[in-house]
This record gives structure tokens, C-alpha cells and sequence, in this order.
């Protein structure tokens, strides 16, 4: 009798919390209880500017009868992120300038992945994305590290280890049956242009997802002397000609990553590397591994990577010639760490305008106050910023 009363007892608190807090959506297990441990309180991020809708932008039939949409409305654009105290800055910061220059702002969907053990709990971080940003459509997903942990090996950097950074291989298990498509983007990143023009990019024949592609990068530095002189291994790009691309920015077809287990294939190649060392760098080898030479190509102006500089030193770095849609401080530097530290590098600057975190005691150095860009450094961000 009294194990029902407590079945019971949990089924109305479940009911409770889930209008309490209706964002919230359970990814591959349950809430767990965690306290917050870092003391980040609701007012630690100022509130972002409520975007609207432009003219011509698709309305629902969910948003005009409750006001909300749900994630499998056909007229949204989804954005996978991840959400954990380390890089929370970052993460609200790249939200608020997607938000920012969305044409349609109200129809991007934002699913966030959170680390079952992160410090601040995933029920913590979903209220403070919630009191940032108030009229945000989002979902939160807990992400089980135990899934990926004993895959994981020994990188260049510490935080290349984290589980959180596998949890895209994984978006087609967590994120909601009917989203066939989606847009990962990392949480070191800004945004300087519309994204439903990336949204918008076609995936042509089999290809499962697209990235810009750096085809005068030197490959063959992203694997080890031990993979290129096994011919068993290395015979995996025989019949591709495979470039570099940065897996911080992707568009996603889910229809044909769950259709071709590309889960699977990933994880194989994360065993093979824990049995005989065959890359160096974190999350992004497997990738290249299973996709290189098979990728979309989508104009470099969308990842303007290695703001952060090298993965071991870290130093200042200049953009790549031509436009920019998108900034992404990929690399060991991350401008708000060096903005607060008074060491920022120039373009750091460019990504302070999309910073919500309330900085009072930070004071704006003279070097800031000094800066200048020559027009052809700063091609496509007079109209952005």
C-alpha cells in the first residue's frame, strides 16, 4: 500500500514540474537531482532584447491557438548547442546573436544538451536560459556521460576530454523523432548573419551533413605515423579525397544519420583509437574519419574558426580573407576569459556586443578604446554589429 502511495506521490510531482517548468524535456534519461554548486543566481546574465518576427515569416497553427510552438512544427529552424557552466557564457552569447539577426527569430527552435554531472544542474541552467531569455523556444536534454566515458582517450588538451563534446554524435538518439534536420553549432561562436541562409543550404545526393571545408589544410597531421602506416586503416580515404572541416559548425540531415547508423560508425572508430592511438585532437578525428571527402561544402564566411589560436599555447589570430557570416573562437583562448582578464586579442572585441553577463566591475581598456580595423579586415561587419 505504501509503495503505491509513493508512485502516485511521484507521478503529481512529475505532473507539477512539468508546468512549472515546461522547456524541460527529459533527453536520454530522467531529471537528476543535483544542487546548483556554483551560486549562479537568475540575475547573473541581463535580459536579452525580445526579437520578433519580420514581415512573411511563417506563423503555426500551434502558436496562434496557444502561443508556443512545438519542436516538430515544419516551420522551424532547430539548433542543436550544448548548455554547461564552463562555456555558459559563451552558449548565451551565441544564442543572443543568433537571435539577434534572425529574420524569423521566433521560429528557431534551440535543443540544448546538458551533462548529467555538470556542476549547475540541467534544471538550474534551463532557468536561467528561461529568465535570459524569456520568449525563447528551447528544449533541454540531459546528456548521459556514461555513454560515451569509456570511448573517450587521453587528447592535447584537457578540455578536449569532455563528454559534452561527443554529445553531437548523439543528437540523433536524443533530439525528438521528427526532427530530420538541424544545425549544430559549438558555444565558443557568434553569429553576423541570418541563419535561415544556412538553414536554407541544400544537401545534395547522399551527403549527411555540410560544413566549409579547408582542402589546403594539411590532413594528414590529424592522424598519427600509426594510422597512416597501417594500410588496413588508412585505406579508409582510398576512393575519397578527404578535406578538413571544423565540426563546430554543421548542418545536420538526421534522416539519413539515423538511417545509416552514423552513431555506430563514429564509436567504432573511437575503439579502434583507444586500442592503438591513431589521432591526437579530442572529438574531431572520427569525424574526418567517417565523413571526410563526403562532407557538403558550404562557404567558408559560415565558420571563421581558430579565433582562439593554437590548442596548446593559444595566441591572437586574424580572420581568413573574405566575408563573414559566423566567428568562432575554436582554440584554447575564449575571448570572454580574455576580455575579463584584460588580455583580449582585437577581435575579441567583436564578440563582446552579444555578451549578456553582467560585468560591472570590468573596465574597458585603452586598447579597446584605441582600436582600429582597416576596412578590408572588417569586410561584412559595418551592416552587423
Amino acid at each position: 500500500m505504501s509503495v503505491g502511495f509513493r508512485l502516485n506521490a511521484s507521478a503529481v510531482l512529475l505532473v507539477l514540474v512539468s508546468l512549472v517548468f515546461p522547456p524541460f524535456c527529459l533527453g536520454i534519461r530522467s531529471i537528476p537531482t543535483i544542487g546548483d554548486g556554483l551560486g549562479l543566481g537568475f540575475d547573473l546574465f541581463s535580459e536579452a532584447p525580445d526579437y520578433r518576427n519580420g514581415r512573411g515569416c511563417p506563423v503555426s497553427a500551434d502558436k496562434r491557438a496557444l502561443g508556443l510552438k512545438s519542436s516538430c512544427d515544419p516551420s522551424l529552424v532547430h539548433v542543436a548547442m550544448t548548455l554547461d557552466s564552463e562555456y555558459l557564457r559563451g552558449s548565451i552569447a551565441a544564442v543572443h546573436s543568433v537571435l539577434k539577426h534572425a529574420s524569423c527569430p521566433e521560429n528557431v527552435f534551440f535543443h540544448f544538451i546538458s551533462a548529467e554531472f555538470d556542476p549547475a544542474s540541467p534544471r538550474v541552467l534551463t532557468q536561467l536560459v528561461r529568465s535570459t531569455f524569456p520568449s525563447l523556444n528551447f528544449k533541454v536534454y540531459i546528456f548521459r556521460e556514461d555513454t560515451v566515458i569509456n570511448l573517450i582517450s587521453s587528447s592535447i588538451r584537457e578540455a578536449l576530454e569532455n563528454p559534452l563534446n561527443y554529445a553531437r554524435n548523439y543528437l540523433g538518439d536524443i533530439l525528438d523523432r521528427c526532427v530530420d534536420r538541424v544545425i549544430y553549432l559549438d558555444s565558443d561562436l557568434v553569429l553576423a548573419d541570418d541563419i535561415q541562409k544556412l538553414w536554407s543550404i541544400t544537401l545534395t545526393g547522399s551527403k549527411v551533413i555540410g560544413a566549409p571545408e579547408y582542402c589546403h589544410a594539411n590532413f594528414t597531421k590529424y592522424f598519427t605515423d600509426t594510422f597512416w602506416s597501417d594500410p588496413l586503416l588508412s585505406r579508409v580515404f582510398g576512393s575519397r579525397k578527404p578535406c578538413y572541416f571544423n565540426t563546430g559548425v554543421m548542418v545536420m540531415d538526421l534522416l539519413k544519420w539515423r538511417e545509416g547508423n552514423y552513431r555506430k560508425r563514429i564509436e567504432n572508430w573511437m575503439e579502434i583509437q583507444r586500442k592503438k592511438r591513431i589521432y591526437d585532437l579530442g572529438s574531431l578525428p572520427p569525424f574526418l574519419l567517417v565523413f571526410g571527402g563526403n562532407v557538403e561544402s558550404i562557404d567558408h564566411r559560415w565558420n571563421q574558426h581558430g579565433l582562439g589560436g593554437d590548442n596548446v599555447k593559444g595566441s591572437c589570430r586574424s580572420l581568413h580573407p573574405g566575408p563573414v557570416s559566423l566567428l568562432h573562437w575554436s582554440g584554447k583562448g575564449k575571448p570572454w576569459v580574455r576580455l575579463d582578464a584584460r588580455k583580449p586579442c582585437p577581435l575579441d572585441y567583436l564578440w563582446e556586443p552579444y555578451d549578456l553577463y553582467k560585468h560591472t566591475n570590468r573596465v574597458k581598456t585603452q586598447h579597446q578604446s584605441s582600436m582600429a580595423y582597416s576596412p578590408s579586415t572588417l569586410v561584412g561587419y559595418s551592416t552587423y554589429l
